[in-house]
């Protein structure tokens, strides 16, 4: 399902067409939160979730749905090909000569006759010994530099606290006792949690008779036919579904959680009520994406950001990434691929074209310039889009999130997919006073007021399950 048009017009239609309310429709067929989030294109934390239908309820209803027992979600993320271990102390010892080495870290994931690496100087070690436990997160392991001529020295600076290394191999000798395997230390855990957001909206009975909006929407036949269908929503109903919408994509881009290790609440409401929240997809891949910093855009800038990606990716060719950037950074890249392009030698068609159209004041107009909407490199693709939360958050500088919207190869899961609870992920109430929900119908009316007021709430949380196949680029 695809929008076709978005319309605003007053009631009467030109010609025969049935028309329904999607307000109301929404409320009874959640499926039709996919076509909403078709609408709101430029909200993209939906329309990654939404709109591709990446979205798991609390009962199975399709084969892409899974269940969730409550608001908290976990789920566990394999790092194999990204698992750092990092060092507690400064280790005691240079290696020389063979000699042995005391390094000290946060975890015991090395093992006897394991070989590893040390990521800031690229020297190889091995474990000698079985490691010992000092005390919580700090683990003392006995190592010697691998070496063929006893010649290297440790490069002692690549070896400080927080610094990082990973596994390699193992070296077994002859009559070797055991051996152990890394994958279930390979799993991290996560938890995520769902929020709920709500939105009201008042006004008069004068003001209900403010014009219709119309919605048009084309569905397909399965032929490769569309067929239009008219959905209709007033004003203010099209106000608070803006509304809502912005809303729930703020907070799934950028909102910070509020729960603890334990799944306790640190914020509550006066009289002691927890308010629960999940993290954004932001925040998420903030604590594990790669991050790079530039101060002028070109295109070895997203030749950077490729690489970092392509090194992450379950294959070398083949792979299309999503680049989420701020209008200012679209309009830099934009620039730098126009620039780039003329290292190419394109012939000048390649950049300007005779408009059509013939209400043009002149014969044979040229049309100067393109809009750079992809990106390919090396066998694999970016495709860029703009979200106006990320120039609202960074309004005077470049920023921008890469993502592998790739499904995981093993289990087809979407990297990126929303949660919610099912029949709560879009609530929709009215509080009619005199004249109704549209000021002029007589009858019952919950309020004695000469208006009404319209309501809006749901559920909604972001998971990305490969937010270490991710890249942050922002400029300085």
């Amino acid at each position: 399902m695809v929008i076709a048009s978005y319309v605003n017009v007053k009631p009467e239609l030109a010609h025969s067409r049935t028309y329904e309310d999607f307000y109301k429709l929404l409320g009874t067929r959640p499926k039709m939160m996919g076509v909403m989030a078709r609408m709101y294109t430029h909200n993209t934390a939906t329309f990654l979730t939404e709109a591709l239908m990446n979205i798991y309820y609390n009962n199975k209803t399709a084969n892409k749905f899974q269940p969730i027992n409550s608001l908290m979600i976990e789920w566990e993320i394999d790092i194999e090909f990204v698992k750092r271990i990092e060092f507690a102390a400064s280790p005691i010892g240079d290696g020389s000569a063979g000699s042995d080495i005391t390094m000290y870290f946060k975890e015991r994931y090395y093992e006897k006759y394991d070989t590893f690496k040390i990521d800031g100087s690229r020297q190889q070690c091995i474990v000698k010994s079985t490691p010992t436990r000092k005390y919580d997160s700090f683990w003392e392991y006995t190592v010697q530099l691998l070496d063929s001529d006893y010649s290297s020295i440790l490069d002692v600076n690549a070896c400080q606290l927080g610094m990082t290394t990973r596994f390699l191999s193992n070296i077994m000798p002859e009559y070797h006792e055991e051996g152990y395997t890394k994958y279930t230390s390979n799993l991290e855990k996560h938890r995520q949690w769902i929020t709920e957001h709500r939105n009201d909206i008042s006004y008069s009975a004068r003001y209900a008779q403010a014009e219709d909006q119309f919605i048009k929407v084309a569905q397909g036949d399965g032929a490769g036919e569309l067929k239009e269908k008219i959905f209709k929503l007033n004003k203010m109903e099209k106000d608070l579904l803006e509304n809502f919408q912005t809303v729930k994509n703020n907070h799934l881009l950028w909102g910070k959680s509020t729960m603890d290790a334990n799944g306790k609440s640190t914020v509550l409401t006066e009289d002691g009520r927890p308010l629960i929240a999940g993290d954004g997809l932001i925040p998420q891949l903030e604590r594990f994406a790669s991050k790079c910093q530039y101060a002028k855009m070109n295109v070895n800038v997203i030749n950077k950001v490729m690489d970092q990606m392509n090194q992450k990716a379950a294959n070398a060719t083949g792979n299309h990434y999503t680049f989420i950037v701020n209008d200012r950074l679209w309009s830099q890249i934009n620039v730098s691929l126009a620039d780039w392009l003329k290292l190419w030698g394109s012939t000048p068609t390649m950049m300007y074209s005779k408009a059509t159209q013939s209400n043009l004041p002149v014969d044979n107009p040229i049309k100067v310039g393109g809009t750079f909407t992809s990106y390919e490199i090396s066998g694999n693709t970016v495709t860029f889009m703009v979200d106006r939360a990320l120039t609202k958050e960074f309004d005077r500088k470049g920023y921008g999130i890469c993502l592998d919207m790739s499904p995981d190869i093993s289990t087809n899961q979407p990297a990126v997919s929303g949660f919610t609870l099912a029949g709560a992920e879009f609530i929709t109430s009215k509080y009619p006073g005199v004249g109704g929900v549209d000021g002029i119908t007589s009858g019952i009316v919950s309020s004695p007021v000469a208006g009404s007021k319209l309501i809006v709430a749901g559920y909604s949380g972001i998971v990305s399950f490969s937010p270490y196949k991710s890249f942050i680029l922002e400029e300085i």
